[in-house]
């Protein structure tokens, strides 16, 4: 089997989110599981510089004029000899900002022109374009791959597709004018193509026309079919004859694990944790916080959204630190929630450090330092932030939603008995309960035993990739089936 992945980031070439751990990892896990996989990404600075060996494979179609993309194959770097596939634009991908948006924070106007060519790419591929490879399967993943099912429909190929919903919040919205740029047919526009109320919709279009679907987690796989966290797409998921699967997400435990991480000052393991307490007086000594072994030491390593609930965390921070604990943030994000926290650490020297950056050295140093995660958000599709905790011995405290739900067992009386507890969580999302879910964590850290075997038990779990890949290969087989099946009926 042949699957092409087609994502818009995968780390450490491209990364603002989870999105890009599972597009990094998943093509190897893949690999072992006996499947032949290929990334597909825009051709944004990071990826250009990595691209080694470089050979064109066709040139794209550019609706609007000017200079039309190309399709590219060679090595990327991080990815050893494994070919890739590039979208080659500089006019489309190598400007000032982030992969979605300019300096200031503002999403690119003509977002629709540059994912676009991810969908005409995987087309083309699947047509032959590439006399050495052609999939048989294409994985789209999240809103900015979502063009690509349509594309392969309306060209009416054999290929197979699955699309995965990373974070069905976003969705590649766009006036209906920009339908005149996507090089689909006029019978694309309608509520059985890529229209939704009046816009296009890659992600509908993606949901649509996929002969799989999936999300990055068991409870959110349902969830998007209620009403509540559909975001308006739940009955068009709902409809879909092969349903939703939950496929939760892995970690990289070659890159995530404190016995062999290069950034800590000492590593550690679950059978020796004096590296754990050296990593977090250096994060106090260096982050400005009283290096004090006894503070429960808090952290945040998040983008700073409402999504992620740090609003509500913001509301109760102060009864959290009563008690002598304290806060790191490592993020960026919503202006107003910036100056919340930076505000919180001038309100509270010593006590909260506020890290505006988006750095991969100092997260794997956070998660080594920290006591505690704090993981409160409003939805969750899998969230690997509590998985990353737990590897490094910090306990997740977390929103009981989507995958934290699916992977953090709350140290109640029963969980604490039973020996299953792995971190805390609390099911309401309103300050109240927040707040007595810190309480419970504080009242769990003043009791060095009882924090120690939940500490082992969060350390013990395991969420391989191998187990995700071995889910991914027969949701492929289930997509290359019912593709096949409705060959037959045509």
């Amino acid at each position: 089997m042949r699957v092409l992945q087609a994502a818009a980031e995968a780390v450490p070439l491209v990364k603002t989110g989870g999105l890009a751990d599972v597009v990094g990892a998943l093509p190897d896990a893949l690999a072992r599981a006996g499947v032949t996989s290929r990334l597909l990404l825009p051709g944004f600075a990071a990826v250009r510089a990595a691209l080694k060996s470089p050979r064109t494979v066709t040139t794209l179609p550019c609706p609007w004029g000017g200079v039309p993309p190309l399709l590219v194959t060679g090595r990327l770097e991080p990815f050893g000899d494994a070919l890739a596939y590039v979208v080659v634009s500089p006019k489309l991908f190598e400007r000032p900002g982030g992969p979605y948006s300019d300096a200031s924070g503002a999403a690119w106007a003509d977002n629709h022109r540059r994912f676009a060519p991810l969908a005409w790419a995987a087309r083309a591929l699947a047509r032959g374009a590439d006399s050495r490879w052609q999939p048989n399967v294409v994985h789209a993943h999240d809103w900015h791959a979502g063009l690509a099912p349509a594309a392969l429909a309306y060209a009416g190929l054999s290929a197979a597709s699955v699309m995965t919903i990373h974070n069905l919040a976003h969705q590649g919205l766009f006036p209906a004018q920009t339908f005149l740029d996507l090089d689909l047919p006029a019978t694309a526009w309608g509520v059985e193509g890529v229209e939704y109320w009046g816009q296009v919709s890659f992600m509908k279009a993606g949901l649509q026309h996929a002969q799989a679907i999936s999300t990055v987690s068991p409870r959110y796989a349902q969830e998007v079919q209620d009403s509540a966290l559909g975001c308006g797409l739940d009955g068009v998921l709902r409809a879909h004859p092969g349903g939703v699967a939950g496929i939760l997400n892995g970690v990289d435990y070659g890159v995530w694990h404190p016995r062999a991480d290069p950034y800590l000052v000492q590593r550690f393991d679950a059978a020796d944790l004096r590296g754990k307490a050296a990593c977090k007086a250096a994060l106090q000594r260096g982050q400005g916080l009283h290096v004090d072994e006894r503070a429960l030491l808090m952290a945040v390593v998040s983008r700073l959204t409402s999504q992620k609930g740090l609003d509500l965390l913001l509301q109760v921070l102060p009864q959290a630190l009563a008690h002598g604990g304290q806060l790191v943030v490592l993020g960026q994000g919503d202006a107003d929630l910036e100056e919340g926290f930076a505000a919180a650490a001038r309100a509270h020297p010593g006590q909260v450090a506020l890290l505006r950056a988006h750095d991969e050295a100092l997260a794997h140093q956070i998660f080594a330092a920290a006591d505690m995660v704090v993981v409160p958000s409003r939805f969750e599709p899998c969230g690997l932030t509590q998985l990353y905790a737990m590897a490094y011995g910090a306990l997740p405290l977390v929103h009981h939603v989507g995958g934290l739900a699916d992977t953090v067992v709350d140290a109640t009386l029963e969980a604490l008995e039973d020996d299953q507890a792995s971190g805390l969580a609390f099911h309401r999302f309103d300050p109240i309960s927040l707040e007595a879910a810190l309480r419970r964590a504080q009242l769990l850290w003043s009791r060095p035993a009882h924090w120690s075997r939940v500490q082992q038990r969060a350390m013990a779990q395991r969420f391989d990739w191998d187990r995700a890949a071995t889910e991914y290969v027969a949701l492929y087989r289930q997509a290359v089936a019912r593709r096949s099946a409705l060959a037959t009926l045509a």
